[in-house]
C-alpha cells in the first residue's frame, strides 16, 4: 500500500469531551523526527484538523529539564501555543508513560499539565501563563464588525483583549440565543482585527444551555468554527476572574462546540491577587479515537 518508506505513527484524539466523537478533535504524530517544517505544515493541511502536533522526541536528561518538545500547526500557520493540542498531546503522553504529570516544551516555553481522576474518568487540567490584559475595545466597532445590533453585546462587562499565549478579545454578549444566530465572514473580522492587539475573537455568554455551566461560548476563524479552544479558555478565564464573572479560585465550566454538534466542556479556574490573575488553569476529558500511520 505505501509508496514510502518513512512512516511517521499517529493518534486522533476528542479533546475537551468525556465522549468520543464530541470535542475539538486532535492528530497527534508521536514521532516526528525527520519531518522538515514544511512537511509539518503540509501534514496540517492534510489533517484538515483545526489543529496538529508534532512530538519531536529528545534525550531523558533534555526532556527532564526543558519537557517534551511539541510543535503545533493549524491548516495555516505554526502557533506559539493553543489549549486542546497541548491538553491532548499531553494526555497521549500520559497515558504512553504513565505519569499524573507531563511537562510540554511548547514554541511559547514549558506547560505543565496534571492528570487526576474525576468520577472514574482522567481529566486533565494545563497550567497556563499569566495572563496579560490588553485594549478594550468598542461595543460599536465589534458589533458592527460581526453584524449584530449593539444592544446584544453586555454593557456591563468590557470587551478586552487578553492572552495568554494567543491574544483573543473577549466578547461577552447578553443573549444565549443571538450568540447561537451570530453569522459572518471571518475576513471581514479579519480586517478588524488586523487593526488591534488580538488575533481572534471569543464570544461568550452567562446564559447556558446546560445548567452546570457558567459560560457558553464559539469562537469562530479561518478554519470554521472551532468546537473548544483551550488557549481562548485561558484568556477567557483571566477577563471573567479580573472582572468578577468569576471568583478567585472557582472552579466553572465554559460549553462550547453546541452549534456544530461537536459539545466541548472546559473546566477553567484562576487565582485574583489585588489586581493581578495569576494560576491560570484550564482543563477536560481526553478520549482517544483513532490510530495509524503516515506515508511520506
Amino acid at each position: 500500500m505505501a509508496n514510502s518508506s518513512r512512516r511517521f505513527p499517529y493518534v486522533q484524539l476528542d479533546v475537551f469531551t468525556a465522549l468520543p466523537l464530541e470535542g475539538n478533535q486532535l492528530a497527534v504524530f508521536t514521532d516526528a523526527r525527520g519531518l522538515s517544517d514544511d512537511e509539518m505544515q503540509r501534514v496540517a493541511k492534510e489533517t484538515n484538523l483545526s489543529e496538529t502536533t508534532f512530538i519531536l522526541p529528545r534525550d531523558e536528561a533534555t526532556e527532564r529539564e526543558k519537557g517534551v518538545r511539541v510543535r503545533i500547526f493549524t491548516v495555516q500557520e505554526e502557533l506559539k501555543f493553543a489549549g486542546h493540542p497541548t491538553l491532548g498531546t499531553a494526555f497521549y503522553l500520559s497515558q504512553r508513560d504513565g505519569k499524573d504529570r507531563v511537562e510540554l516544551d511548547l514554541n511559547v516555553g514549558k506547560i505543565p499539565v496534571t492528570f487526576t481522576a474525576v468520577d472514574g474518568l482522567v481529566r486533565g487540567e494545563m497550567r497556563q501563563r499569566d495572563p496579560e490584559f490588553g485594549s478594550v475595545h468598542s461595543r460599536e466597532d465589534i458589533a458592527r464588525t460581526i453584524g449584530v445590533p449593539m444592544a446584544e453585546l453586555d454593557e456591563t462587562l468590557p470587551i478586552q483583549t487578553v492572552s495568554t499565549g494567543i491574544p483573543f478579545a473577549i466578547v461577552p454578549f447578553k443573549s444565549l440565543k443571538t450568540l447561537q444566530k451570530i453569522s459572518f465572514g471571518f475576513a471581514q473580522a479579519s480586517e478588524y482585527l488586523e487593526k488591534t492587539d488580538a488575533k481572534f475573537l471569543y464570544f461568550v455568554c452567562r446564559e447556558t444551555v446546560d445548567p452546570k455551566a457558567t459560560l457558553h461560548a464559539r469562537m469562530i476563524f479561518y478554519n470554521g468554527e472551532d468546537p473548544a479552544t483551550g488557549s481562548a479558555a485561558g484568556c477567557c478565564t483571566g477577563w471573567a476572574v479580573m472582572h468578577g464573572v468569576v471568583a478567585s479560585d472557582e472552579q466553572a465550566m465554559i460549553e462550547q462546540g453546541l452549534e456544530i454538534k461537536r459539545a466541548s466542556q472546559i473546566y477553567f479556574r484562576a487565582t485574583k491577587q489585588g489586581d493581578r490573575v495569576i494560576n491560570v488553569r484550564v482543563g477536560g476529558h481526553v478520549m482517544h479515537v483513532m490510530s495509524g500511520e503516515a506515508y511520506l
